[in-house]
């Protein structure tokens, strides 16, 4: 009886070629996929299945690896970046949802395969492409803000560009506080990088919404919600602005000051502590007594039916 020959199975995408290379016969490697230790991701790429996750989101952006790792020129790109970014998608489908995601040069010769794989074409210069935690070619946060929220309404263009911002903000500083996403020179900074790759993309239709970008806000609903008061009219609030109370400092979603109007956006991760609605009935009522109007809506309704927050809150400005 032959012994069988043990080898270290790759915990990041491999070629089959590769593995010829290093000695792994085909045999093992078919040993390998039918005892389940082994994964094939695509066609001639492979990793070890302790490498692999059940979450979506880490499913594709390893799907996304093996792209790569097929295509040596590729970038992660689009979609797939945004997954390795931690930037939020505007949809109810999230961006694990949609195909792997890549940027090649222009060239031929290009490995493609049954996976429904989307193989973009473009130059990327060097300054819009890094190399993620994991040593793939990434595109850069602001080109990959860029590429996804050009030609988006501004509501959904605001989420994504929002949340680059604020990454980029944390980034300028070694520990970013709240008052970093509020402060005039990161804001500037972090929308000049916005604007250029959007310039250099000729994407020049992408720059009013790039000037509406506040880092502050911290939800996708909440850069919903700016983008929809912003559509309709509603004038526009402060975000995240520092009210003092006998009970110390309140950060609301929006606020009106004119208007002595208060206005919170509440989504389904918003109260997981039950402490924390409790809490916030407490604030509810400190503003209340301090004279303020409060309005409210959900994160759902502002997705689907954001005609419905805006009348609410017009209705709360008319009436102050």
């Amino acid at each position: 009886m032959r012994t069988a020959i043990p080898w270290s199975l790759p915990d990041q995408p491999i070629t089959k070629a590769l593995l010829l290379d290093g000695g792994i016969t085909k045999d093992m490697i078919e040993t390998q996929l039918r005892n389940g230790r082994l994964r094939r991701l695509r066609q001639g790429v492979y990793v070890a299945a302790s490498a692999c996750s059940d979450d979506p989101a880490q499913q594709h952006v390893l799907l996304s690896y093996a792209e790569a790792t097929a295509n040596p020129d590729a970038v992660v790109s689009h979609q797939s970046a945004a997954l390795v970014w931690g930037l939020p998608s505007p949809s109810p489908h999230g961006w694990a949802d949609q195909p792997v995601s890549v940027t090649l040069p222009a060239r031929r010769g290009y490995r493609r395969h049954a996976l429904p794989a989307i193989h973009h074409v473009a130059t990327l210069p060097p300054d819009q492409v890094v190399r993620d935690a994991a040593g793939y070619a990434v595109t850069s946060l602001p080109r990959t803000a860029v590429d996804l929220a050009a030609g988006l309404p501004l509501p959904d263009a605001l989420v994504i560009l929002d949340a680059a911002a604020r990454a980029l903000c944390a980034g300028f500083v070694a520990e970013p506080r709240r008052s970093d996403y509020s402060n005039p020179r990161l804001i500037r900074a972090s929308r000049q990088m916005l604007a250029e790759v959007a310039r250099q993309r000729r994407r020049t239709g992408l720059l009013p919404a790039i000037e509406l970008v506040e880092p502050c806000r911290e939800s996708a609903a909440e850069s919903l919600s700016a983008g929809q008061f912003e559509l309709a009219g509603v004038p526009r609030p402060e975000f995240q602005a520092k009210i003092r109370t006998r009970v110390g400092q309140f950060f609301p979603d929006c606020f009106w000051r004119e208007h002595g109007v208060v206005g919170e956006c509440d989504g389904a991760g918003k109260y997981r502590d039950p402490n924390e609605t409790v809490r916030e009935k407490e604030r509810h009522q400190i503003l209340h007594d301090l004279g303020y109007g409060v309005v409210r809506w959900l994160a759902k309704e502002i997705m689907f039916q954001p005609a419905v927050v805006v009348a609410r809150v017009q209705r709360e400005l008319d009436s102050r």
